[in-house]
């Protein structure tokens, strides 16, 4: 009777150290997805320059140009969502994956606007497709380990950013021909993707796939996407005006203006990195309303300051509060109960990308009807806004995908 007990002991424990293995496997696969997604597009925006130097491209010819990654995203996510309800996130997200990698490649070969356009329509498309099946699989694993994970893979995608456009920067520096660096990073995060698909693990299940069909839209699946809208449209907005805020309003040097961004997105990352921890500390719902508030006071001090080191620490406190609302936001478009995780994230990341496209033109508009600090001033309004939105989501999920 003994030794049965103790067979059966070793038995559980050696299946625990299986599911602890597995889990361990999965974290791993997705942190290195997210950060592949980061290293792609920060070796395409760092030599954005480059690209318009070679071609000859005017500013206007080439804001046209990037309008069609932008076009090639809106489009190809809904059909993410759709392949990953069908297929499973798993091998929608190593696909994409492939595919985004390759992307670099006809960037690297464009060599007139004819070719430069559709290359760049392509890039769109594989990021688009990857960003949702990448949450969507990211959503399936931290179900699958049971803890709040979101909001560091998220991190290692500001990481990817900050090497890629660490790399690209060095590497125009020392005279790299964009079409080498282009073929190199394909090459590079190739190998990456190849060694880490064995650690992916598929996390549909039956039940999220029967049920993937809506008749309707879920309320608070509206009210998520209408968060992530905000805070995308608001993202935007300070990615293309920063810099002309802090030169043409608040006559910051020429050292000082690029560095807004550089510490809006320096926060972001790091407040990524510790995000799990207080959302296991305080909860998903008041995460975001957190972050949201800190984010609307950050940038009412933007708005209000007269010198550049006021705005920089606005900027700051933006992105710290910032920092978690989109990982959450995701993973709970994932978790919308009768909605598959790959069409609750495409809904939500959908909605986002469309702000993320407003948001400049719309604040360029007010800064011609008004100032640029009234164009800044919607992005506090926008914050506080989607404080508001949590209380929707609360109130309408069943079970609430925030708690």
């Amino acid at each position: 009777m003994t030794s049965g007990i103790q067979v059966d002991v070793a038995l559980t424990g050696t299946a625990e150290d299986g599911i602890a293995r597995r889990n361990t496997r999965a974290f791993r696969g997705v942190m290195a997805a997210f950060l592949v997604h980061g290293l792609i597009v920060s070796t395409w925006v760092s030599r954005i320059a480059g690209m318009k130097g070679a071609l000859h491209l005017g500013d206007g010819t080439l804001g046209l140009s990037l309008l069609g990654a932008a076009i090639g995203s809106v489009t190809a996510i809904p059909i993410s969502g759709a392949l990953v309800t069908r297929y499973g996130s798993r091998r929608i997200a190593l696909g994409t994956a492939v595919g985004f990698c390759l992307s670099l490649v006809p960037l690297a070969l464009s060599n007139s606007l004819a070719i430069l356009v559709p290359a760049l329509v392509f890039y769109g498309m594989m990021a688009g497709a990857n960003d949702v099946a990448m949450n969507a699989l990211a959503v399936g694993t931290e179900r699958l380990l049971g803890t709040p994970t979101i909001s560091r893979f998220h991190a290692m995608f500001s990481l990817g950013g900050i090497l890629g456009a660490s790399v690209g920067a060095a590497a125009a520096a020392r005279g790299v021909s964009l079409t080498a660096q282009l073929l190199a990073g394909a090459a590079v995060t190739l190998i990456i993707v190849a060694v880490v698909s064995r650690l992916v693990v598929e996390t549909r299940t039956e039940t999220t796939h029967a049920h993937a069909r809506l008749r309707r839209v879920p309320l608070a699946l509206v009210a998520l996407s209408a968060i992530g809208f905000c805070i995308f449209l608001s993202e935007g907005a300070i990615a293309d005006w920063t810099a002309v805020y802090l030169k043409q309003v608040l006559h910051a040097g020429a050292g000082m203006v690029p560095v807004g961004y550089a510490v809006f997105s320096a926060t972001m990352a790091l407040f990524r990195f510790i995000g799990d921890a207080i959302t296991l500390r305080i909860g998903r719902a008041w995460t975001i309303r957190a972050g949201g508030s800190i984010a609307a006071l950050g940038l009412a001090v933007v708005v209000a300051a007269h010198t550049p080191y006021a705005a920089l620490a606005g900027f700051a406190l933006a992105g710290a509060g910032f920092s978690s609302i989109i990982p959450l936001v995701f993973a709970a478009g994932g978790r919308i109960p009768g909605v598959g995780e790959g069409a609750g994230v495409a809904t939500v990341s959908g909605l986002g990308y469309l702000g993320f496209l407003v948001g400049p033109p719309a604040i360029g508009f007010i800064s011609e009807a008004s100032s640029l600090r009234a164009g800044l001033g919607l992005l506090v309004v926008l914050s506080v806004l989607a404080v508001a939105l949590v209380g929707v989501v609360q109130r309408q999920g069943d079970p609430n995908p925030l708690s």
